[in-house]
């Protein structure tokens, strides 16, 4: 087999793209090039990943993106998130042997055929092991199903400056406190978050984080906490985040993309899946020091993230638990 092949994880969030980098850990385990090819929105991700040696983007029509990727001559793709347009984008580029998701419209575009285990009734397997089973099918496979993102020297330096100009001497706690569907923001209470952060400032100095888009809840969290709780929301890109949080005293996030890059880099991480239809088993944050919190607000039969009224258990978290896992994490590793 030749010694180039292709990622394709152009879709969800940021999170999603970097749960797919493991995949790319697998494949390197055969082929000597692994490139990705993901929106451009999430280039930051795969562009601090070890295992990816070039990105391209998915920013134009599946024919124009397979057009620029034919002379790439890739022996394999592997397409994690699967669309008309993902499967069809590597069938343009001429790749002979195309891996993607069965039992699909547009399944018959891949070559090799992957059924996700949550179709055959698993909701328990972490997403990472289930995205696994596509770079299987090429025979490839990885022991630790760990993601990777290493931040550079000017996300470092920018962390840095971002914390000397909100004059922190000493260590901090980073809580990201929202999820990723936008049409949460005007519906996301920040009672709950508020009482936390005050929780959070006595053991440091704590960073809001979030999107430009995030900043009005991050500030108000910030507002009413009262002084050393920060809102640095839209402050920082990816890689600067990343880097915050591989020097924070732990990062407390709910379920999110930033939460999974906190665990990538080695920071202490707490997880909330606030909601009874979280899957924490499948969604937890994967790195050295992780744990999560699992739902304990009794919400209504049926309510989900994308249909919550109210998010009355984001509203009631449970802060003691919360705190508690926090404390074991940063006691364990020196950090207390």
């Amino acid at each position: 087999m030749a010694d180039r092949a292709l990622l394709i994880a152009a879709g969800g969030g940021i999170g999603d793209t970097l749960l797919a980098t493991v995949v790319a850990q697998a494949l390197k385990t055969t082929f000597a090039t692994v490139d990705a090819l993901v929106l451009p929105e999430h280039r930051g991700v795969v562009e601090r990943t070890p295992a990816i040696d070039a990105v391209h983007l998915f920013d134009a029509s599946a024919l124009r993106v397979g057009m620029r990727l034919r002379p790439e001559s890739y022996a394999a793709s592997v397409t994690t998130w699967a669309t008309g347009a993902t499967a069809l984008a590597p069938l343009l580029a001429g790749i002979p042997v195309r891996v993607g998701q069965a039992r699909r419209l547009y399944s018959g575009l891949f070559t090799k055929r992957v059924v996700v285990r949550s179709e055959r009734g698993d909701h328990t397997t972490h997403w990472t092991e289930i995205l696994l089973d596509y770079a299987r099918a090429l025979g490839c496979d990885r022991s630790d199903p760990m993601p990777q993102f290493v931040p550079s020297q000017t996300d470092r330096d920018q962390a840095r400056a971002l914390v000397v100009a909100r004059g922190i001497t000493e260590p901090y706690v980073v809580l990201h406190p929202t999820r990723g569907l936008s049409a949460e923001r005007e519906r996301w209470p920040v009672g709950g978050l508020t009482a936390l952060a005050r929780a959070l400032r006595e053991r440091g100095p704590v960073l809001v984080t979030g999107s430009a888009a995030d900043a009005r809840i991050a500030d108000a969290i910030a507002e009413h906490a009262g002084p050393g709780v920060d809102s640095i929301a839209g402050a920082t890109t990816i890689g600067a985040f990343g880097a915050l949080a591989a020097d924070a005293r732990g990062v407390v996030a709910m379920d999110s993309g930033p939460m999974h890059i906190a665990a990538a880099v080695g920071a202490p991480t707490v997880g909330i899946f606030a909601l009874q239809s979280d899957e924490p088993d499948r969604w937890a944050p994967r790195g050295p020091r992780v744990a999560i919190v699992r739902a304990t607000y009794p919400c209504r039969p049926g309510e989900r993230k994308e249909t919550c009224p109210d998010f009355a258990c984001v509203a009631n978290l449970d802060i003691a638990a919360i705190l508690a896992q926090l404390d074991s994490l940063c006691g364990a590793e020196g950090h207390a």
